[in-house]
């Protein structure tokens, strides 16, 4: 009898860029950047000389400029038909879109964006300190809308780091582990509630996004989620951890049956791991760059809207904006409304 069939891992894989995601999800990125000092248009203070500007992924002394010129990030461009999450862990970006909405996050905070029928924003990594280094880290996690919702009215969200919870377990001999809860529940930490057309706020969806901190040889059993969700353990810092008693080197994409009893213990070292799941929409994926409907014909609808529309427009002077030195953490949104951190 061959006893893999019913095993809690189904699959182990090498974290690539991007990262290899199940439906619902369509895409999962690490940035991970040791930018420099900034200079006085929070850019880096360092010659640019050998980058390829404007597409700057090579990594070159540990940090890429991406799409920007001064400024590292990603300038003006659009997006229709899914949801863009970003959790910024080291960092700050500026976000501006055409929905008049505009933001200064990090250090924790996180974005959850639906795009909907449609549109434009920057997310500008700006180097604000200039005395020291300014790094970044930071996931952005495309999830899925289902057909139905590929039109919805856009929508910006943001959760600052002090409203969203870390569940805290210890083992019998006292090493913890640390789940902190972007989307669904472990324990009696629940996170924040998922814009409205979110297949995450569809009840029965199961959707959670969680990041998990575990001391060196913690023991952490996950909580099972229900029968036909689809789980996937990113394990994106560490040295090994052993998950379902199969051992695992970092680096690694680690797809566990749900439904199943699953525990992690850790190496000697502390491990970080990045969790996504949920119930699949079960509908065609039809991507052209960032647009991601169900039918060619929709595909082609979206690049003729696009052209005519600009999906509103863009109201800002720059196509790359950022804030003031000293703009601090804040949201304000297309209405007028301004939301800051709790303090």
């Amino acid at each position: 009898m061959d006893h893999r069939v019913n095993a809690p891992v189904l699959d182990v894989s090498p974290l690539g860029f991007p990262w290899m995601t199940d439906d619902p999800f369509l895409f999962c990125v690490h940035h991970d950047d040791a930018y420099p000092v900034g200079n006085d248009r929070f850019g880096p203070a360092a010659s640019l000389t050998g980058r390829e500007i404007g597409q700057d992924f090579a990594g070159k002394d540990g940090w890429r400029m991406y799409h920007g010129r001064a400024v590292p990030g990603f300038p003006q461009h659009p997006h229709r038909g899914f949801e863009t999450v970003t959790i910024v862990r080291r960092g700050l970006v500026d976000h501006s879109d055409s929905l008049g909405a505009t933001a200064r996050y990090g250090e924790g905070d996180v974005q959850w964006l639906t795009a909907g029928r449609g549109i434009l924003h920057s997310e500008m990594f700006p180097l604000t300190d200039p005395a020291a280094p300014n790094p970044l880290e930071l996931f952005q996690i495309w999830l899925n809308l289902t057909a139905a919702d590929k039109l919805a009215e856009p929508h910006f969200a943001m959760f600052w780091s002090k409203d969203l919870g870390t569940h805290t377990a210890c083992d019998p001999a006292g090493r913890a582990t640390r789940v902190r809860v972007i989307a669904g529940r472990v324990g009696d930490v629940t996170a924040p509630a998922p814009p409205p057309s979110s297949w995450a706020s569809r009840p029965g969806s199961d959707v959670a996004i969680w990041t998990i901190k575990m001391d060196p040889e913690a023991r952490f059993p996950l909580p099972r989620a229900a029968a036909g969700t689809r789980r996937t353990l990113y394990f994106f810092r560490g040295d090994a951890i052993t998950i379902g008693g199969r051992r695992v080197a970092s680096h690694a994409a680690v797809r566990v049956r749900a439904d199943a009893d699953v525990t992690l213990e850790n190496g000697a070292i502390e491990s970080e791991l990045l969790v996504l799941q949920g119930k699949p929409i079960g509908e065609p994926v039809v991507q052209y760059g960032p647009f991601v409907m169900t039918t060619e014909m929709q595909i082609r609808q979206a690049i003729a809207d696009y052209q005519r529309t600009q999906f509103g427009g863009w109201p800002w002077p720059s196509d790359e904006p950022v804030h003031a030195r000293d703009a601090g953490h804040f949201a304000k949104y297309g209405d007028g409304r301004v939301s800051k951190p709790t303090s």
